[in-house]
């Protein structure tokens, strides 16, 4: 998420409920004349940061909690927590930071094939490794584990097979999402640009856009900080662990093969719509103007740092947009604009620090819902939990009208927590993933299932 450091930079906003530039509906969204709103109904508590929850790919009813402080829980059918985890990588981690991290355990994805084959995958921040370059904070990591012949609910430790490390220069902007597309069987990952403000420092590359001294965002060449990435883990080429599906945008033409899409900032949740078209949506935070969630296309350019959201970025200014920046990369290729936008807390009119990707409601609980996005933010301030639910309503064109969602069973219709995550069941119901501390500490954390 959005770096500490940076915390100073927000201001702390307060009783707004009607995004601006929101058009009329919230009374036909909810079908009650009021605000949209849900029931949150808590499955699982004692955690400390749950970023995530993940349905198994079989018939077990199974859920897994995936918690940043190290490991992997189970939620059970019966609605109770596993007393032992179903992977612990505590031992394997970076050490974190108390007061507020953003590496640790940050993503799981089963294999499309897990009920036959026991493969599953995670996403972890290890320490550096030894050829990372001088100065450099941490390793992300992409490995697959197998689950023990002799126990479902236990991974083997020992099996673990790294698929692919990324060397980042700051602690923030890690990315973190890993999930497996629905129609083509690949792995699809999120990597953030490597952290730090106006995309200067170590770490940070040139790129064509010269006035803003570079950035990983737009360069596609020299490293994978800043992109989705997509690879075939059911087969090796004979330089990686993993294959290159044919039809990723940069084969055969110049840039690294396993870009999918970039001109990302850190997409650190995103998630395929169960319906419809399938489509990938990614929550991309922004730094001092707006924080945005993207439809992912192909070989698409999403803007950062050129532009932050629909707006021009100038990292010399950054709370003030420039009037004019290119429409399009020297390819000719079109900077894409987000289906969703809001003013973040670095500004007067902010509504939240860092935006949480969520999912596409496809269940039955909330009919009213169906269809819709609903993610969040989170929180207004970093001073106090005071985490945001949203809904989205697509449009055929243009930014998509947004709500806040209340929470009904609250006393102020507010949510009180840091929003950390979200997740979805094989039934299309949504899952918030919650703490009470800014950072990895504690056992506040909690997961509740929208109704």
């Amino acid at each position: 998420m959005f770096s500490a450091r940076l915390a100073s930079l927000f201001v702390l906003v307060v009783g707004l409920v009607v995004v601006p530039g929101a058009g009329a509906g919230a009374g036909a969204q909810n079908g009650t004349g009021g605000p949209p709103s849900a029931t949150l109904r808590l499955v699982a508590d004692g955690l400390t940061s749950p970023v995530t929850l993940v349905p198994a790919n079989d018939r077990s009813g199974r859920l897994f909690i995936v918690d940043q402080a190290g490991t992997i829980r189970i939620l059970r059918p019966n609605g109770t927590l596993a007393p032992e985890p179903f992977l612990d990588l505590r031992d394997r981690l970076v050490e974190l930071m108390p007061d507020f991290d953003e590496r640790g355990v940050l993503g799981l994805a089963f294999h499309p094939r897990f009920a036959d084959n026991g493969r599953l995958f995670v996403y972890y921040s290890a320490p550096l490794r030894p050829e990372a370059p001088d100065g450099s904070n941490v390793t992300s990591r992409i490995s697959e584990f197998r689950v023990s012949a002799a126990d479902p609910n236990r991974v083997d430790p020992d099996s673990e097979r790294v698929l692919l490390e990324v060397d980042k220069p700051q602690f923030n902007h890690n990315g973190g999402t890993i999930l497996f597309g629905p129609q083509d069987g690949y792995l699809y990952i999120s990597i953030g640009d490597g952290g730090g403000a106006n995309d200067i420092g170590l770490g940070h590359v040139d790129d064509w856009f010269a006035d803003n001294a570079g950035g990983n965002g737009q360069d596609t060449t020299q490293n994978l900080m800043g992109d989705i990435l997509r690879i075939d883990v059911d087969r090796a080429d004979a330089s990686r662990p993993y294959g290159i599906p044919r039809d990723n945008p940069f084969v055969g033409e110049e840039g690294l093969d396993e870009i999918y899409a970039y001109g990302f900032r850190n997409p650190y949740r995103m998630s395929f719509d169960m319906g419809g078209r399938h489509a990938l949506l990614v929550g991309d935070e922004g730094q001092n103007g707006f924080e945005e969630v993207d439809i992912v296309t192909r070989g698409g350019n999403f803007g950062w740092n050129v532009k932050e959201g629909t707006h021009c970025f100038d990292a010399e200014n950054p709370r003030v947009p420039p009037a004019t920046c290119p429409s399009t990369d020297p390819e000719g290729d079109r900077l894409i604009d987000p289906v969703v936008e809001y003013p973040n807390a670095a500004r007067a009119d902010g509504l939240g620090v860092a935006v949480i990707g969520g999912h596409v409601y496809r269940g039955d609980d909330l009919p009213r819902f169906r269809g819709r996005y609903i993610f969040g933010d989170f929180s207004r301030s970093f001073d106090r939990p005071d985490g945001i639910l949203f809904v989205a309503t697509p449009r055929s064109t243009g930014l998509w009208d947004m709500r806040e969602l209340r929470v009904r069973n609250s006393p102020d219709g507010r949510l009180g927590r840091f929003v950390l995550g979200f997740g979805q069941d094989r039934g299309g119901e949504i899952y918030v993933l919650t703490t009470d501390n800014a950072g990895p500490t504690g056992t506040t954390g909690k997961v509740f299932r929208l109704s």
